[in-house]
């Protein structure tokens, strides 16, 4: 039997990279899953498609995941698809959009960043929060950067991902007696669109040489530890930012 069978997940940014390696894997071990976008329905179609391949069951729902009423609708599409509970949530959804140092950070800026990727880890949470109960399971989305302070022009996300690495903690200890776990991944250099649009070929080369593995990281290696921190195989495990970084930085 697989490891998910018969329970809902949200993830948020499923749509490409490692959100749909995430839903493709949460649905191959038998989760039906909810998968948010923003940017691209296209992407999202193809991530539908994937699930379907494995023999899983999703839909795709728009929306900004920093705005409340699009929130509240999809929370309104995954009672509609799959019934009014919720097992696991993946809220990858967040972005770096640019590199700046403090002296080109402005209010947009900053507002921007801080609301994609903490603001809407709050508030997604606080929505699903009502349908999840016992043996329920948090995955947020950290980064490596939360810990070390990011590269070049990177301080301001690597702060949002800080904050979203102390609401981990609090949440787990929030929602730790309802039986529901919350924990966080905080990826290192995996081989995504992330990177592909913000660090240049050099560093990465440079960074994946100074990994003890001595490559990046890969999306489904991380959906693998999603999946299982969104199962009963971690059930002891909440409160933790764990590294998948391949042992570039240790904590």
């Amino acid at each position: 039997m697989s490891r998910l069978n018969g329970k809902v997940a949200i993830v948020t940014g499923g749509a490409r990279d490692i959100g749909r390696a995430v839903s493709v894997k949460l649905a191959k071990e038998g989760a039906k899953v909810v998968v948010n976008f923003y940017e691209s329905e296209a992407d999202a179609k193809t991530t539908l498609e994937e699930i379907k391949k494995v023999g899983g069951e999703g839909i795709i729902v728009y929306g900004d995941m920093t705005n409340q009423s699009d929130i509240d609708n999809m929370i309104d599409k995954s009672k509609e698809a799959f019934g009014d509970s919720v097992d696991i949530l993946v809220n990858v959804a967040g972005g770096l959009f640019a590199r700046k140092t403090i002296e080109e950070i402005d209010d947009n800026f900053y507002n921007l960043l801080m609301n994609v990727n903490f603001k809407s880890v709050v508030l997604v949470t606080k929505a699903v929060r009502p349908l999840m109960g016992k043996g329920g399971s948090i995955v947020n989305f950290a980064s490596q950067a939360a810990r070390d302070g990011g590269g070049p022009g990177a301080s301001l996300y690597a702060a949002s991902k800080g904050a979203v690495m102390t609401f981990t903690r609090g949440m787990a200890k929030e929602f730790g007696p309802s039986g529901i776990r919350v924990n966080a991944l905080c990826p290192g250099m995996i081989a995504t669109k992330f990177h592909d649009d913000f660090t240049k070929n050099e560093v990465r080369e440079k960074v994946a040489a100074g990994t003890p593995l001595r490559r990046e990281g890969n999306a489904p290696e991380v959906a693998d530890l999603v999946v299982y921190l969104a199962s009963d195989e971690s059930s002891f495990l909440t409160g933790n930012n764990i590294d998948i970084n391949g042992g570039l930085a240790f904590s």
